[in-house]
């Protein structure tokens, strides 16, 4: 096999092609690697959920996104006794997470505090840029987590393989670039999730005020005379006194769908298609856009405005989710139960939105112990308020603009990840060089 032909200016390294002028150190060369330290026995109130220092664990690691770098917080502190048997870390320490889900996970510590023994840290830093290091580390953590997969018991990175992990090293000024560069698209990361946590928080405050009529669009809330509607007391409490309550088997038909196993999902099929595991996955309240596609005949077909529901999960809470379907003709596989409403009595749409808000009422009618299971016989009990069907409407119009402003958010933020994705590949291998070396004498 001929060798691979490295261009000019670049030389081979333990981890791949860098420029000539880069270096390639280890993380012991860049500092001492040390292990965090627990105090014992673990839970004992002298040392742990004190106020004297925040306490840095594997947890609290989870907690913080994919686009933040810096540590700012912890879930508990220790007490001053707790600090004395565990390992305290300076502000500005680069820490990697060595056990759990989050190893090889690499931050920047902004806080002092202590850390427990699934937690590295890089103290005595002699050389380079911390935040350089943490996004090349970072580019290394499925690697570092298959490496330890293999074996027995909980995965751990000791500090000998944490020393032994090489970096690139380009000359410090590039090292502040690429990690301004990187950091900069964290930033844009980091606000749009934000963005969208908001946005979604703001969306569920309003299912909750529309779809129970606490508050009432302007067009539905007045007597024809102008005087403000009032409220009943029904079966599931106070209700507007223009809304009705109606057995959800009194007004719709059940089916459930055929087979599909997930092997005659294909490319440009005859039939567009939904899976069962598409509704957990793939799909919220509103199917506008069916992606995936069958060559599989003799199934069964939807109609415009089904709602499909799983009917079979292992958790009782996953079964109580809808979605509506908004074309005709779509093979819809087993595991779901499509519900069929008698003509213009209710928007599909509607009754999804709505079944997040009475998920609790779902729940009780779902069977079974281990693997739990909903049925048409089950939901045909279903028992849920029902305005009109102008209001129906007025109200998913509503809830569906602000789902396709999520939408176009939730778009931009994977895009935004892509193309960090790629600024990395470019820029951690020198491919792409932010600073370019000084030129050679001849």
């Amino acid at each position: 096999m001929s060798e691979q032909k490295i261009p000019q200016g670049y030389k081979q390294t333990e981890i791949g092609v860098i420029p000539e002028d880069w270096q390639c150190k280890t993380l012991g060369e860049i500092g001492d690697v040390v292990r965090g330290g627990s105090p014992r026995p673990a839970g004992d109130p002298k040392y742990f959920n004190g106020n004297f220092i925040p306490w840095l664990t594997v947890a609290s690691l989870t907690n913080i996104p994919s686009s933040k770098i810096y540590v700012t917080e912890t879930l508990t502190k220790l007490t001053e006794l707790g600090s004395l048997q565990s390992r305290v870390l300076k502000k500005g320490t680069l820490i990697i997470s060595n056990s759990g889900a989050t190893l090889g996970v690499a931050k920047v510590l902004d806080i002092k505090c202590c850390a427990n023994d699934g937690v590295a840290a890089i103290i005595n830093q002699r050389i380079g840029s911390k935040e350089f290091f943490v996004h090349y580390i970072n580019t290394q953590t499925k690697k570092l987590q298959d490496q330890i997969a293999t074996g027995n018991g909980q995965p751990n990175l000791n500090t000998d393989l944490i020393k032994g992990i090489f970096t690139p090293y380009p000359p410090l000024e590039e090292q502040t670039a690429i990690a301004t560069a990187l950091s900069d698209v964290d930033t844009l990361v980091s606000e749009l999730e934000k963005l969208i946590t908001k946005k979604q928080a703001i969306k569920t405050a309003t299912m909750q005020q529309l779809l129970t009529g606490k508050i009432r669009l302007p067009q539905f809330a007045l007597h024809a005379d102008g005087s403000k509607k009032g409220f009943k007391q029904s079966e599931l409490g106070e209700i507007p006194e223009d809304w009705e309550i109606v057995y959800l088997g009194d007004i719709a038909l059940f089916f459930k769908g055929v087979g599909l196993p997930k092997s005659e999902l294909v490319e440009d099929g005859l039939f567009p298609c939904v899976h069962y595991g598409q509704l957990f996955t793939k799909y919220n309240e509103q199917i506008g856009n069916v992606e995936s596609t069958t060559n599989s005949s003799g199934s069964f077909f939807s109609q415009e405005n089904d709602v499909l529901m799983p009917t079979s999960d292992v958790t009782p809470n996953g079964l109580a989710t809808a979605s509506c379907l908004m074309q005709s003709d779509v093979v819809l596989g087993g595991d779901i139960l499509v519900i069929r409403f008698n003509a213009n009595k209710v928007n599909g749409v509607f009754f999804s939105y709505l079944i997040n808000i009475l998920r609790n009422n779902v729940m009780q009618l779902v069977t079974g112990t281990t693997v739990y299971h909903l049925y048409g016989s089950d939901m045909a009990k279903f028992i849920f308020y029902k305005p009109s069907l102008s209001e129906q409407t007025a109200i998913t119009t509503i809830l569906s603009d602000m789902d396709s402003e999520i939408q176009a958010l939730e778009k931009r933020l994977n895009k935004t990840r892509q193309i960090k994705q790629g600024m990395m590949q470019e820029l951690l291998t020198g491919k792409t060089r932010l600073v370019q070396p000084e030129a050679r004498g001849v």
